[in-house]
């Protein structure tokens, strides 16, 4: 695990060097558990999503997508309970005043102890956190002597809870009148789905089952944010609701499990690295849920969450707003059964694009070091990114800075880069570019030479196993499409 921590050390100060994410506000020195992704962040980032986005709408027969606003309507909070009950067990230590989520503080304190007296601890805290024991969490932190890391003292306050939303106020005279202008930066993006499921539902003239998918910004006050982008402040969520039949809903959920555990290994992700992870505790309207979990460097971990929500979203919802959320379902009237007009149950599958970009940028990060033929150690950092979702495809690199050389290449740049991205480099040795190339996870370099004037041929390097081949000018494009298309 000590070995696991360095390497994600490295893979951080490796994700500022080359591009991919940077400290929010770095240069008034940060703001923290928020970050910016860099230009091949940015563009993996969008990759990713596009990929989520084109399994879940374009692949799929009966499942469309939307955009909900990120302010929404406060009731909408109330309704969906986040107001009242979207809270964390908390605990500060009075010596240091520092802040720290409950279950973050024992399990931290688990991961040091043999595997035997963790689970136990594990278990105990589990079953505290089942019915809200506040008082039992406090004593089986005082029990098991957790010390603050800071003070390094076990004097702690009772355990509260902390609400998570951001909120704001809203419209020209929020300063005159704030306590009747309170809007929340919405910490999901389902609720978004929910409160629009008439719209797209007779617009779409969508049938039971249907989903709707939906990709954005949700924002989250953590009390501990830790572990670079794996629990942040500002997010990006992937979520898709899926509306059934009531009595349906365990048939759904258990397709939804294999499905999204099936697609995370059709990213490349090994199955030996995801397992799934059933509730203890499940939320008062589920009536199932579970984790697919990856195993990071820093241990094991939520990726995505599917949940059997049943239908307490959209009966809250036609609560509070007075408006009927019900869908009338001619199919049962066909089926020889009573016309079906009722309030649809609902599968959620919720995956963190954050943790997803995570997951590949730990499973693509390697150093590698081998003894070349004169007996000489050689080595190199290189992002094994699936080349699908790399964020630069190819790099064309002209060997030297003339002899037409340069014009060559940037024809081949003006063919391709309206297909996929690429990347155009002249400067320093050859060699240098390569291992450059490696590092950001480029899965393509081809080199111009002064061959490829004689017989339009040109040196592809594959980033993988380093393998060099002459292949024509003119398939070029055509292979790094044929590796990078979905």
């Amino acid at each position: 695990m000590a070995n696991d921590t360095n390497i994600f050390a490295e893979l951080i100060a490796h994700c500022k060097e080359y591009g991919y994410i940077f400290q929010s506000s770095e240069i008034y020195d940060g703001l923290s558990a928020v970050y910016d992704y860099g230009q091949n962040g940015a563009q993996l980032k969008k990759n990713i999503r596009d990929y989520w986005w084109k399994s879940m709408t374009q692949l799929q027969d009966n499942i469309v997508g939307i955009d909900a606003a990120i302010f929404m309507h406060p009731t909408t909070w109330k309704a969906s309970g986040h107001v009242d009950n979207f809270s964390d067990p908390m605990v500060d230590n009075k010596d240091s005043n520092k802040r720290y989520r409950v279950d973050h503080l024992i399990e931290g304190y688990a991961e040091a102890l043999p595997e035997i007296d963790a689970k136990a601890v594990l278990v105990a805290m589990d079953a505290l956190l089942a019915k809200d024991d506040y008082a039992g969490l406090k004593k089986l932190i005082e029990d098991n002597k957790i010390k603050c890391a800071i003070s390094k003292t076990c004097n702690w306050t009772d355990v509260r809870q902390f609400n998570l939303m951001f909120s704001t106020a809203f419209g020209a005279t929020a300063a005159e009148n704030e306590g009747d202008n309170i809007v929340y930066l919405r910490p999901e993006t389902a609720q978004g789905i929910f409160v629009n499921f008439l719209n797209v539902q007779k617009t779409g003239r969508m049938k039971i089952p249907f989903g709707i998918a939906q990709t954005g910004k949700a924002f989250r006050n953590e009390i501990v944010a830790r572990q670079f982008i794996f629990r942040m402040r500002e997010f990006e969520q992937m979520e898709m609701q899926f509306f059934i039949r009531p009595g349906s809903q365990m048939e759904w959920f258990n397709y939804w499990k294999a499905e999204r555990k099936s697609w995370h290994e059709s990213l490349g992700i090994p199955a030996e690295k995801l397992r799934f992870h059933n509730h203890i505790k499940l939320a008062h309207y589920a009536d199932a849920a579970l984790d697919i979990e990856f195993e990071f460097p820093f241990g094991w971990k939520e990726l995505e969450g599917i949940h059997s929500r049943t239908d307490f979203d959209l009966t809250q919802h036609q609560t509070y707003s007075k408006k009927k959320l019900q869908y009338f379902d001619n199919d049962l009237n066909e089926q020889g059964k009573p016309i079906g007009n009722y309030v649809p149950y609902v599968v959620e599958t919720s995956v963190g694009l954050d943790r997803l970009f995570l997951t590949i940028m730990s499973l693509a990060y390697n150093q590698e070091k081998w003894i070349k033929e004169d007996g000489t150690e050689d080595s190199r950092v290189v992002l094994k990114i699936p080349a699908k979702i790399a964020p630069t495809k190819l790099a064309i690199l002209p060997l030297i800075k003339k002899d037409g050389l340069p014009e060559i290449a940037r024809s081949l740049l003006d063919d391709c880069k309206g297909s996929f991205m690429c990347f155009y480099e002249e400067k320093d040795a050859i060699g240098k570019r390569y291992r450059r190339m490696d590092a950001i996870g480029t899965p393509f370099c081809v080199t111009i030479d002064h061959q490829t004037k004689e017989d339009n041929t040109v040196t592809i390097r594959y980033r993988d196993t380093m393998l060099q081949e002459r292949i024509a000018l003119a398939d070029v494009k055509k292979l790094v499409l044929e590796k990078t298309t979905w």
